[in-house]
């Protein structure tokens, strides 16, 4: 070790000293530009779903979110940290969204001004239009996202007066659930009943028909066509029973309908009964789009389609590829008869497509109503097939997603004496233990 060698060691160290202050000044500047995060919670709960990321890009605009909160509530706390957390992904994802506080003890004008009523109410503002949000969390924020992001209040007008399924029924028959779901994502519904209405209004988005059962009168099922001529949209629900005056209509869309009932062995394995069938496979549309679940349709029929009536038809829901159309009776253990029965896999629903003027009209034929009733809805996705369904026949294409589910992960929470014992161990007792054992290994050394 000479003069040379300790001037090119201090040398060596002043380099390395400079590439080290370089390397974090750059990690500094690159950690200013660009932002990363990495979510590793169970089911990603602090991260927003595929369905919610969507739905804010169809947002075109910034939205102004007011929080009515006081510092501290009696309940929950410090609940403008608990509002902030809630709202962070949502911030992250559309940066032109913008969350302020007001409180409404400090400037309660303000908040009787905006109709504020409970303690962290928001006030959710986009365009011209605004919405009250009591409750917090993925859905509901992300539906009151997409009533707002409708540019017009959309009708959903359901026929009435045969016995139909309803859209605001309670009976496990009805379609009532999902009448509210669709309610919630900003859509009206009414019943129509056409023998006391002129026509089918012109105003309706679409119209829907969900399994009459008993006939409809030749003046209505007339009504029903001039509503198509016109160019609306139509959701028809056929369940395997007689069409109930309605079979023109049939004949007009160019309908193809067996009479038999779909049989699926796979939902045995599930310990379904073999008159449940399970569709896994669907076709290319928006409708389907970003769609990979599974759906349960019981007492379900096959649905076909003549290509020469005008239309442009996709076979959307194809089911039971194992199983079979059943023409005849359900008794006993069920088997597939070459003779009379059609092989699967079974096509249950299909989309039809044309223009009329300068208009694109839609019509989805569905062979299976108790697929959106309040006893099946909840069943693997036949909820978000019927909204995805009912976005396009609306024509709201950009809203179509895979609704959010809701967040599986547990939390963590802890009093203040765990708290504490947890704190004092890692600040003070782990560094202490480790100074121990640092000076006892030193003096070792010192006294070998």
């Amino acid at each position: 070790m000479n003069r040379s060698t300790r001037l090119k060691l201090k040398l060596h160290n002043l380099l390395f000293a400079v590439l080290l202050l370089a390397a974090a000044a750059l990690l500094a500047v690159l950690g200013q530009r660009y932002h990363g995060q990495w979510d590793a919670t169970l089911n990603a709960r602090n991260s927003l779903s595929q369905a919610s990321l969507r739905v804010l890009h169809a947002v075109q605009g910034p939205v102004t979110i007011t929080a009515y909160a006081t510092r501290q509530d009696a309940r929950l706390g410090d609940i403008r940290k608990l509002i902030q957390e809630s709202m962070a992904p949502y911030l992250r994802a559309k940066p032109d969204m913008s969350l302020r506080f007001v409180d409404p003890s400090e400037q309660p004008k303000l908040a009787k001004e905006a109709g504020v009523k409970l303690n962290g109410e928001m006030v959710v503002a986009y365009g011209k239009r605004s919405e009250h949000l009591t409750v917090l969390n993925e859905e509901t924020l992300t539906n009151l996202l997409m009533r707002l992001a409708r540019s017009s209040e959309r009708q959903v007008l359901y026929l009435d007066g045969h016995g139909e399924r309803k859209l605001d029924g309670i009976a496990n028959y009805d379609l009532g659930d999902f009448g509210r779901q669709l309610r919630d994502k900003g859509f009206l519904t009414a019943p129509l009943n056409l023998a006391l209405a002129q026509d089918v209004p012109v105003n309706a988005a679409l119209l829907v028909i969900a399994s009459p059962q008993v006939d409809v009168l030749p003046g209505e099922e007339a009504k029903i066509e001039r509503y198509l001529d016109k160019g609306g949209n139509l959701l028809w629900l056929i369940d395997p029973e007689p069409l109930h005056g309605l079979q023109p209509l049939a004949d007009k869309l160019g309908l193809a309908l067996n009479s038999g009932i779909v049989v699926d062995p796979a939902a045995q394995d599930l310990s379904l009964p073999p008159t449940v069938a399970l569709a896994t496979a669907y076709g290319y549309h928006p409708v389907t789009q970003y769609f990979n679940l599974l759906t349960v349709f019981p007492l379900a029929r096959q649905i076909g389609i003549d290509e020469r009536r005008g239309w442009h038809s996709t076979a959307l829901v194809e089911a039971a590829p194992r199983g079979w159309v059943a023409t005849g009776k359900l008794e006993g253990d069920l088997r597939f008869d070459s003779k009379r029965d059609i092989p699967g896999p079974v096509t249950l629903g299909i989309t039809l497509e044309r223009q009329v003027e300068d208009k694109s009209q839609r019509v989805a034929v569905i062979g299976n109503g108790a697929f959106l009733s309040n006893t099946y809805l909840g069943n693997g996705g036949n909820l978000d097939l019927g909204v995805n369904l009912v976005n396009w026949l609306a024509g709201d294409d950009r809203l179509i997603a895979i609704q959010p589910r809701a967040k599986v992960d547990n939390s963590l929470v802890l009093n203040k004496t765990s708290a504490a014992i947890i704190g004092l161990g890692f600040l003070v007792g782990l560094p202490l233990a480790f100074l121990v054992a640092a000076v006892a290994i030193w003096r070792r050394r010192r006294n070998g």
